[in-house]
């Protein structure tokens, strides 16, 4: 009978996650990630660089005693870098089994957006959509929201393990 109702709780919480997306800027564009990958939220910290990674992976901080690498969304989209400041936050997300912080340039809120709101990249180029699921619209707003499991390649996920 326990597992019945723990399996009920969650799928309570699952819903209660549903269409949900924290919102946040890189530039002028808005972006949306699902709120259930989404640990925690932080603002920048003191980054200690690992030699050979990706230049998008900034390096590591310690997060209360927890080593968590950290990508610059901004430069995995092949976009200019932005000096840090007190705007810079990190979102802490879980995923392929790993917990990485994104720096961005600011978070903005947590939207509901609903299935029917969403409509799928246009088909422009493979190589610039990979990173996108779909584009949120909020009223006259558009979000582009991210498909978290592709942010990491394989390489990412293998380097990334053995920190």
């Amino acid at each position: 009978m326990t597992g019945s109702v723990g399996q009920v709780l969650l799928e309570q919480e699952e819903d209660t996650q549903k269409d949900r997306f924290l919102t946040f800027t890189l530039g002028s564009e808005s972006y949306g990630i699902e709120i259930r990958y989404v640990t925690e939220i932080i603002g920048i910290q003191p980054i200690t660089e690992i030699p050979e990674l990706p230049s998008y992976i900034r390096g590591i901080i310690n997060l209360r005693g927890k080593i968590i690498p950290v990508m610059d969304v901004r430069l995995r989209f092949k976009k200019e870098f932005k000096k840090y400041n007190d705007r810079t936050c990190v979102i802490v997300i879980d995923i392929k089994d790993i917990s990485i912080g994104l720096i961005v340039d600011s978070v903005s809120e947590v939207l509901t957006i609903p299935e029917s709101d969403i409509v799928s990249p246009p088909d422009v180029s493979r190589e610039g959509n990979k990173y996108i699921k779909g584009i949120g619209k909020v009223g006259s707003e558009v979000k582009l929201l991210l498909e978290c499991q592709k942010l990491l390649n394989e390489d990412d996920v293998e380097n990334l393990a053995n920190i």
